[in-house]
């Protein structure tokens, strides 16, 4: 008997398998990665030698206005070891400018002043101006152009003022923008509500290059890179974290080639090939990224990639927020036929997207296809009026898909952290 364990919030729950039912378990390199440098180390050497790019001291010589977008709490930046050593650098080459951290909140709510504490420690928010993004404020915005989309490309102010934007964040697989990092600082960071809309269209989410790992031909992934040159953001501090967070490779320098390492680095320690099974289990990675069901979404695309068509996903989603997104469980909660839902987001235009559409799109997708059943916090009910199952535990769920797909007979695949690799199919 195999016993796996999935994080789920600050925990792990474990799935137990007859080993001669396992198909795989799935697992990024990331894991067992050893860097020959401390995490500091890595960051401080990625500052002294940015790819494709001067210096970020002496791109910062002679700016007054420095601004740095920074994820927000919704993702696990290891902001305690990236931003002192980030604003270290700056200073030695700008010593009086004003220096501000932009907080790329995107669609999410604002960060509150403890998780800000968590995220960069007490110094630094009681030293460093701090601005949160709010993508629904207008007044907050400029307008600099359209985006390949056709979309109005409508920038943060705070970040359209500055003299020197900079951006901090962390590079993993993406479930339609192929990775994060890089340019997904400023779009969907720090860019209007209807600027996220238009490049998060039901056409380019559909696109079968909008998958975990694909950049080349990936519509979004284009209008982001647009949305990044014209925000002239000038440098970015990406980092690489394991299963327990920690750094284990860090990429300065330009905003394309720094993150284009970082992403041929993610890429060769992530990718799994599929373990095709009847019953698929994952997370969605543990806290902070399992805070909602919306988030847990992405979980779901990887373990998509590797179930047989009819089969059942299960994944392990602690939820402590949540459904995550009102008209995000509206549109189940509302219309039972996940069809006539999808049925419904293909018919819109580019600039017709309505709040969340993405999300229900993917995950309509995949609940047409899998049984989804979730193990989770969340009350019962909400997850079964987005048409999913709920089981209060790992065995109870496990039975539950057995029941679905043959009893005894049926295989599984086991992916512990499905946020964490690319499975080619």
């Amino acid at each position: 008997m195999a016993r796996i364990s999935l994080p789920y919030g600050a925990k792990h729950l474990t799935a137990d398998i007859p080993d001669d039912r396992l198909a795989g378990v799935l697992v990024s390199r990331a894991h067992e990665y050893r860097p020959d440098k401390s995490e500091e180390g890595l960051v401080l050497a990625a500052l002294a030698n940015p790819v494709g790019s001067p210096r970020l001291r002496d791109l910062a010589r002679g700016r007054k206005n420095i601004v740095i977008i920074s994820s927000d709490h919704t993702r696990p930046v290891p902001s305690r070891v990236t931003m002192p050593p980030l604003l270290a650098e700056i200073r030695a080459g700008a010593p009086d400018a004003d220096l501000t951290i932009l907080v790329a909140t995107g669609g999410h709510r604002a960060s509150t002043r403890e998780e800000l504490v968590a995220k960069y420690g007490e110094d630094i928010v009681r030293t460093t101006r701090i601005v949160m993004h709010d993508s629904h404020d207008e007044s907050a915005h400029v307008g600099i152009g359209v985006l390949p989309s056709g979309g109005s490309l409508d920038l943060d102010k705070t970040a359209w003022e500055a003299d020197l934007l900079v951006a901090e964040g962390f590079i993993e697989p993406h479930f339609f923008a192929g990775f994060s990092g890089g340019r997904k600082s400023v779009l969907p960071g720090i860019v209007s509500y209807p600027t996220v809309m238009a490049n998060h269209c039901s056409e380019f989410i559909a696109s079968d290059r909008a998958r975990t790992g694909i950049l080349d031909g990936n519509p979004l992934h284009v209008d982001m890179l647009y949305a990044a040159e014209k925000a002239r953001l000038a440098f970015i501090l990406n980092v690489v974290i394991d299963a327990d967070k920690h750094v284990i490779a860090a990429f300065a320098g330009h905003r394309e080639r720094a993150h284009e390492a970082g992403c041929a680095f993610v890429s060769d320690l992530a990718g799994v090939d599929a373990r095709p099974a009847d019953i698929v289990i994952t997370s969605n990675g543990g806290y902070p990224l399992d805070q909602n069901i919306y988030q847990s979404v992405k979980g779901m695309t990887a373990a998509e990639a590797s179930c047989k068509p009819g089969g059942v996903i299960i994944i392990a989603s602690e939820c402590s927020d949540g459904h995550g997104g009102e008209s995000f469980y509206r549109a189940f909660a509302e219309e039972p036929s996940v069809q006539k839902i999808m049925d419904g987001i293909l018919a819109r235009g580019r600039d017709e997207t309505i709040p969340d559409q993405w999300e229900i799109q993917v995950l309509a997708r995949i609940l047409l296809k899998y049984t989804v059943i979730m193990v989770t916090g969340v009350p019962r009910e909400i997850v079964e009026n987005m048409s999913m199952k709920w089981a209060c535990d790992m065995g109870t769920a496990i039975s539950m898909a057995k029941a679905i797909t043959g009893g005894d007979h049926s295989t599984f695949t086991v992916i512990p952290d499905g946020i964490a690799v690319i499975v080619r199919q």
